[in-house]
């Protein structure tokens, strides 16, 4: 056995049943909600996302292109207006927002793949029906010696359901 299932009809019982297993020092929890729940995110404890991240990179990324690649056309193309100089920041601060929007964007929805992992192929271990169907489910992966302990405070949250996973 991997690790152990446990269905919850209450959202509030499986947060603290969630919390405390944590408190305990299990840290490889799957929680299963049919709705998404912030409840949820406060009882992993994650980190914040990198996500952020890649959106920075992106649109700093995004803005320098946008500048260069305006530059660079107007230089290889000159049109000289008035004696101004050829390559002037103040027109091409349009063309650069818009690159910056463009590869931000599309680089925060790559991040948001790489991140999360997507798509993941197969069926998730712990993963009953019942969890779509309005219940609550805790999947918890321990080490075989552990299981018992962690059956011992799952059912002390009374939960509707305890079974082993393989």
């Amino acid at each position: 056995m991997r690790g152990l299932v446990a269905r919850f009809r209450e959202l509030d019982v499986m947060v603290d049943a969630a919390k405390e297993l944590r408190r305990q020092g299990f840290v490889h929890l799957t929680l299963y909600s049919p709705t998404p729940r912030h409840e949820l995110e406060d009882a992993m404890g994650h980190p914040k996302s990198n996500v952020r991240l890649y959106t920075l990179i992106g649109g700093l990324l995004g803005v320098s292109f946008g500048y260069w690649i305006a530059i660079w056309a107007s230089e290889w193309w000159p049109l000289v207006v008035g004696g101004k100089p050829i390559p002037s920041w103040v027109p091409y601060t349009i063309f650069g927002f818009e690159v910056m929007v463009l590869i931000g964007g599309l680089a925060t929805v790559a991040g948001l793949f790489i991140t999360s992992r997507t798509p993941k192929i197969g069926t998730l271990a712990g993963y009953d029906p019942g969890f779509s169907h309005g219940d609550y489910g805790i999947y918890i992966e321990a080490p075989p010696n552990q299981l018992g302990r962690v059956e011992q405070i799952l059912r002390s949250f009374e939960p509707a359901e305890v079974r082993g996973e393989r």
